[in-house]
């Protein structure tokens, strides 16, 4: 399990936010928050970014992969999605 205090998103008109790189991908934010608040998710490091990503199931059974940075602010641990995508389990 991730430990975070909250996901930020970008708005989501923003065509260059984080929500429309994963709608583009076919991702939606409810799933991507699926994964990330999920129990059973791999880690790894992303190959081409370097940054941290985990692998897990959406509630609608989509195994996706969610590459993020997180972040400390106030005290709070927040997790920034930088894009997703399905991936073979």
């Amino acid at each position: 399990m991730l430990t975070f205090d909250a996901v930020e998103w970008d708005e989501e008109d923003d065509p260059d936010g984080n929500v429309q790189h994963v709608l583009r991908h076919g991702v939606s934010k409810d799933e991507v928050e699926d994964v990330l608040g999920g129990p059973a998710i791999t880690h790894d490091i992303s190959r081409s970014s370097g940054l941290p990503m985990v692998f897990g199931r959406t509630f609608s059974n989509r195994h996706i992969a969610v590459i993020y940075k997180a972040y400390t602010k106030k005290g709070l641990i927040y997790i920034y999605p930088v894009t997703a995508f399905d991936v073979e389990p």
